[in-house]
């Protein structure tokens, strides 16, 4: 071979080398990076090619798959009652993509999931449409109903867990939003989405879950438990050391109670039952700013909770000791997630043991072989075996006598505590109405619940949380223990 036709073919070699180096670039280094780009409009068309699978409550599936016209995705997902189950699924749209459940387990909702490559290699040869696996959660369907029918037209929240499992049996946000109207890609669908995007009460966000309020005296328990853990005091019936007034340290500022009610040295079971904020306040000061946010930190503040979906970080601030006196009764920085105060209740419920909150049971290749089984998990231990059982002895006083007998039960012991938290400057704004509490039956505590008003049509002397927060709590946990 001649000088000038070796040197053309070297050269194409190099052509065809370079070829093969940028085909297998694309198609192995950059693959999931265009796969999942917004301009590769065939992996779109390919994901709405065929029926997603369901996402499943109590053997029911809440969702489904709809034909569509005059698109070239030829199926859009729509829902059951979607604005009841809406913050338990999310969205998914061909237009917006998805959310919670429906965008962390697209995978196997679409079928593309590696777990089920035997189940596409499989239909390649049978000739068998392609099918996506369904999620089975852990939701309970009547607690669900209880829950967003007691919130009804009212802005608020309620997380309801089982303390054995951590499995969460509810999730209701208010107001919500109907997913099904913007699940396909026309110009309603557009317009639908912008008009949520627009509301100034924003229903697509989840409450239960993404929304912290100061969670009032609700958060008594946790400053309870740390009082008992920390040897503060151990006599839950004895006299602790409370003066009245009680003046914030290190200003001039008087802590007040609620009312002319017997604060001076109660105890802390009457403390708990009165609710009283200058107890609390001085004992959160007496523990110091660093036990007190130990002790909120075993309950779970200061981290982010995935149940898989995020759950935002509920917060006890690190903070100089007036303000830490009121984060002390679930004021100043204080702030926690409806989830967040369940699993404060939940762990005083489970004999001081706080599970990990989870909503995804399994999941369910399309042929319904079952490919994941969660397995309970312990996530902290906030108070021992007897001080959680003295601290659902103070619970439970409060249903029978104090502030929270609106969630009393027949035939079940019931443990509480309400909270009013202040809103607004100066507090300026209606409060915030809450409620917390756990069912006991003969086999143990199968449900925890939270509930935050956030805002209703009451007058602002009408809002508490034993009033408005604690009659739905009651409803949820008659759901699981009739269901059960």
């Amino acid at each position: 071979m001649n000088k000038p036709l070796r040197r053309i073919a070297i050269f194409c070699g190099v052509l065809i080398l370079a070829l093969l180096v940028r085909t297998n670039y694309l198609q192995y280094v950059r693959a999931d990076e265009l796969n999942t780009r917004d301009e590769n409009r065939r992996v779109r068309i390919e994901r709405y090619a065929h029926e997603r699978g369901n996402i499943i409550v109590d053997g029911n599936p809440v969702t489904s798959s709809v034909e569509t016209k005059g698109s070239d995705f030829k199926y859009k997902r729509s829902w059951k009652n979607g604005p009841m189950w809406a913050p338990v699924t999310g969205y998914s749209s061909q237009a917006f993509d998805a959310s919670q459940l429906e965008k962390l387990e697209d995978g196997i909702l679409t079928g593309n999931d590696d777990q089920l490559f035997f189940d596409r290699t499989l239909s390649m040869f049978t000739g068998e449409k392609k099918q996506g696996g369904s999620i089975v959660t852990t939701l309970d369907a009547a607690a669900q109903k209880a829950a967003f029918q007691g919130l009804g037209d009212k802005k608020g929240a309620v997380a309801a867990l089982d303390p054995q499992t951590g499995a969460i049996l509810a999730l209701a946000s208010t107001p919500s939003y109907d997913p099904s109207t913007f699940a396909g890609n026309s110009d309603a669908d557009t317009k639908a989405w912008n008009n949520l995007l627009k509301d100034k009460d924003k229903p697509m966000l989840n409450r239960a879950l993404r929304e912290t309020y100061p969670p009032g005296s609700t958060f008594k328990v946790v400053t309870a438990a740390a009082a008992l853990e920390n040897g503060l005091y151990t006599d839950i019936d004895g006299k602790t050391d409370s003066p009245l007034p009680y003046k914030l340290p290190q200003v001039s500022t008087v802590l007040q109670n609620e009312g002319n009610i017997p604060c001076e040295n109660a105890s802390l079971r009457e403390a708990l039952r009165m609710s009283c904020n200058t107890v609390f306040g001085k004992i959160s000061d007496d523990l110091g700013n660093q036990k007190m946010m130990d002790e909120a930190a075993k309950f779970g503040f200061n981290k982010e909770i995935f149940t898989p979906v995020r759950a935002d970080a509920s917060v006890y601030p690190k903070d100089n000791r007036p303000q830490n006196a009121m984060a002390g009764i679930g004021q100043a920085s204080n702030r926690a997630t409806p989830l967040q105060m369940a699993m404060v209740a939940a762990a005083v419920a489970n004999d001081g043991k706080l599970m990990q909150p989870y909503m995804v049971a399994e999941r369910k290749a399309p042929n319904l072989d079952v490919i994941y089984t969660h397995e309970k998990e312990e996530l902290s231990q906030p108070l021992s075996g007897e001080n959680a059982q003295k601290l659902q002895q103070m619970m439970e006083t409060v249903v029978k006598s104090g502030t929270g007998t609106r969630a009393l039960i027949d035939g079940v012991t019931v443990g509480g505590k309400t909270g009013t938290a202040q809103h607004g400057l100066n507090n300026s704004e209606k409060p915030y109405a809450w409620f917390i509490s756990y069912a006991k039956t003969s086999s143990g505590s199968p449900v925890a619940v939270a509930v935050v008003v956030e805002d209703s049509s009451a007058n602002r002397d009408d809002v508490s949380g034993g009033g408005l927060a604690a009659p739905i709590a009651k409803a949820v946990m008659e759901a699981v223990i009739n269901k059960r």
